[in-house]
């Protein structure tokens, strides 16, 4: 009896427990009574309740309450969530995530508050989580190696304000820039280390290179380093090379690195056997091989097979087979140093444009892009319209980088094409200076926008000013009018020329035309043109017969035809380009002729960095009633189209008053070659080695002094170097020239400078 009245106790205890307990443990696996939320200050409880996972009269499941507290946390609203039973229902208790009030950044001085807060994520009237304030400092710290401050530290700071806010200001440390004091490599036979260094885009830190920042370590620009050595290599017929490591040391003070790039070289190969093989019977093989554009016994250049590979892709192309698969396949034969390659050209699947994303274009419409796309949602897609509507868009000059690329769609017969572009400034402020024998000083003032309003307009508007001559030019194009691939413009311009110093031959011309444009081909257009204009000469020479002063009204109607087959617009290598157009004048206005203009230019690239380019240029006028053309009417050569000669300075000129007649009929043409100066490519500096050669003549004059006149219609040459610079604070231009064959009463020009700047 003892032992059983000492346990008695503890029985009514664990009874106790037993009616406490049970009611809780009868709910699980029976409908959820009700959801009670507690805590919430902004959120509405029908969001937390919308977020949850069970529901009322839902079968109460612990798996369905553990997931949504998952739920209530993945949606960053709440720093803390937590869910208690209570009878037959659920209580939901929340603590809200602040809102931040501001964002401030302190100790940054390198990279300003805009450029952070762009590429910050965490704005103002967000809600605040630890998380993406981490994301933020990490996104920071990148921006600022990127600029080469890898030493850089940031510590985000909380304030708390009343009703749930923040204020959230992040405290930076730059730190010092870190920059490549030098670059080694190791492995390397066939090249320097000199030479190397001058194909990768990181550089060492020099004092002189304070116009850039290729001299700061960023590791993503030497693993594009890597692959610009991989290329190199290639080209130079090593087919095997690799780096095979790359090691940046951090000096002690954590201001400097050491990069080395360890090579492997491999042997050098040459071109064997190549071949073209298809299972598509329509193809000729022999037609096709013809287009491969290297030879047996040459140095292997992988370049060659992408330009062959780009030549079959385009003949096939046109041809109808818009999905041919080309794959070169390459065979080494090591033991004799050969590259055979075959080209399989195989039918592809069909594959349909799924989207077009446009990337990077803050300021240009996507329409103005779009335009220029020869593929549109829902085409087959086509890689030779794909590589012209890339080559179209580099080619409106509004972007300082345009990469085309592929992603697989939704399905397997669909892709979606990216257009990523980097704008540049659009707009270009010019300031020119010239020193001629005629002249001494001249200069020049334009400014245009060549993107007006981000649609691809063109508005211009141009001040000539020197002793001689006074222009003033207002232009206004609109590229795609009414949305149709027609450009439409016009303009107003005036200028007058006085040659004072040259026995007071005065001339002025004032005008207004208009301008229409549209395709004909695919790489032809069509322009259609008409000007109104007042043409005056005033000639207060002792020989005014020669030239006697006029006013006259002119109505000019004319059309101009282009065809471009170039590889690029704006820096060709490759291609050709032609254009043809005729104007006429009258016949019911006071001035009447026919004139003629044609012009022609080739491009070939020599070798890497060597572009040959030839242009020609005629021109012929005459009046069909058979008058003497007048004087505002003929053509004048000289200055930047006759590089070695004055503006006007070369071409029928009258001994006694010194002044050019102008011609009825030129022929001028001129070859150059670009040159590598060596130096790095950040620089932006090119060099042009040119000869300029041609004839002018045929002018009409009233009378002449016997021996006055001089047309005889001679041979001209010059030569010379152009160099150009894009310099920080805008292009740069220097030519300089010597005449090989020119007239005692020509005028040269040795000289010339130009300078401007963008916007």
């Amino acid at each position: 009896m003892l032992n059983h009245s000492k346990s008695l106790p503890a029985l009514l205890v664990l009874c106790l427990l037993a009616v406490l307990i049970s009611p809780a443990l009868a709910k699980i696996g029976e409908p959820v009574s009700f959801i009670r939320v507690e805590g919430t200050q902004r959120v509405e409880d029908e969001t937390v309740l919308a977020y949850m996972n069970i529901r009322v009269d839902q079968i109460d499941d612990a798996a369905l309450v553990d997931q949504s507290v998952k739920t209530l946390f993945s949606s960053s609203l709440f720093s803390d969530v937590t869910i208690r039973r209570e009878g037959l229902g659920l209580v939901v208790t929340v603590i809200e995530n602040p809102i931040v009030n501001r964002v401030d950044f302190e100790g940054n001085s390198t990279i300003q508050d805009e450029a952070l807060a762009t590429e910050g994520t965490l704005k103002s009237r967000q809600i605040y989580t630890r998380a993406r304030v981490q994301d933020d400092v990490e996104r920071f710290i990148e921006l600022y190696r990127r600029g080469g401050r890898f030493a850089v530290r940031i510590e985000p700071k909380v304030i708390q304000k009343p009703q749930n806010r923040v204020d959230l200001i992040f405290e930076i440390d730059e730190g010092p820039t870190t920059s490549v004091r030098s670059i080694n490599f190791l492995g390397n036979k066939a090249f320097d280390d000199d030479r190397l260094r001058q194909e990768i885009f990181t550089t060492e830190a020099r004092w002189w290179r304070f116009v850039t920042s290729n001299d700061n370590y960023d590791p993503d620009r030497i693993a594009y380093d890597r692959e610009l050595l991989r290329r190199f290599y290639l080209s130079k017929g090593y087919a095997d090379f690799q780096v095979v490591s790359t090691n940046a040391e951090l000096t002690r003070d954590g201001k400097e690195f050491f990069v080395t790039f360890k090579v492997d070289e491999g042997a050098q190969y040459n071109f064997g056997a190549s071949s073209v093989s298809t299972s598509l019977d329509e193809l000729k093989i022999i037609e096709l091989e013809e287009l491969i554009t290297h030879e047996e016994g040459e140095r292997y250049d992988s370049r060659a097979l992408d330009k062959t590979v780009d030549a079959l892709t385009k003949a096939i192309g046109e041809q109808g087979f818009a999905f041919a698969d080309i794959r070169p396949r390459v065979n080494r034969d090591r033991k004799n140093n050969i590259v055979g390659v075959v080209y399989a050209v195989e039918e592809g699947p069909r594959v349909y444009v799924e989207r077009i994303n446009i990337n990077g274009n803050d300021r240009t419409y996507d329409e103005v892009i779009r335009r220029e796309m020869r593929l549109s949602e829902g085409d087959a897609f086509n890689r030779v319209l794909l590589s012209r509507s890339e080559r179209d868009v580099r080619g409106l000059n509004y972007f300082s980088n345009v990469e085309v690329t592929e992603t697989p769609g939704s399905a397997d017969d669909k892709t979606i094409i990216d257009i990523n572009v980097r704008e540049q400034p659009t707009g270009e402020l010019s300031f020119g200076v010239g020193y001629s024998s005629a002249e001494d000083l001249s200069t020049q003032f334009s400014i245009a926008e060549r993107n007006f309003r981000g649609r691809g307009q063109i508005l211009r508007l141009q001040l000539g000013l020197s002793s001689e001559v006074q222009s003033y030019n207002f232009a206004f194009t609109e590229p795609y009018f009414y949305n149709r691939d027609v450009s439409a413009g016009f303009r107003v311009y005036k200028t007058d020329r006085s040659y004072d110093n040259q026995a007071g031959l005065e001339t002025a011309e004032t005008g207004l035309g208009v301008n229409l444009g549209f395709p004909l081909s695919e790489d032809g257009r069509l322009s259609l043109f008409a000007n109104f204009s007042e043409d005056e000469l005033i000639n207060n020479s002792a020989n005014s017969s020669v030239n006697p002063s006029y006013t006259n009204q002119k109505l000019e109607l004319g059309y101009y035809y282009g065809i471009d087959m170039r590889d690029d617009y704006v820096d060709p290598t490759a291609g050709w380009s032609f254009s043809f157009g005729q104007d006429i004048a009258g016949p019911a206005m006071d001035v009447t002729y026919l004139r003629t203009r044609l012009r022609a230019d080739y491009y070939h690239e020599l070798a890497e960095g060597y572009v040959f380019h030839a242009r020609a240029k005629l021109g012929i006028i005459n009046d069909y009633r058979g008058g003497a053309v007048n004087y505002n009417d003929r053509f004048f050569e000289g200055g930047s189209s006759f590089r070695g000669f004055d503006r006007s300075g070369v071409g029928p000129r009258q001994i006694s008053t010194g002044y050019a007649l102008g011609a009825n009929r030129y022929i001028v043409g001129t070859t150059e070659v670009s040159l590598p100066l060596g130096l790095p490519k950040e620089l932006g500096m090119k060099a042009n080695a040119f000869i300029d050669f041609g004839v002018l003549g045929d002018t009409d004059t009233y009378s002449a002094v016997a021996g006055d006149i001089q047309d005889d219609f001679a041979f001209r040459a010059t030569y010379g170097l152009s160099v150009s610079w894009k310099s920080p604070f805008g292009p740069v231009r220097f030519d300089f020239a010597d005449a090989i064959k020119e007239e005692s009463y020509d005028e040269t020009r040795s000289f010339r400078f130009t300078i401007g700047t963008n916007f």
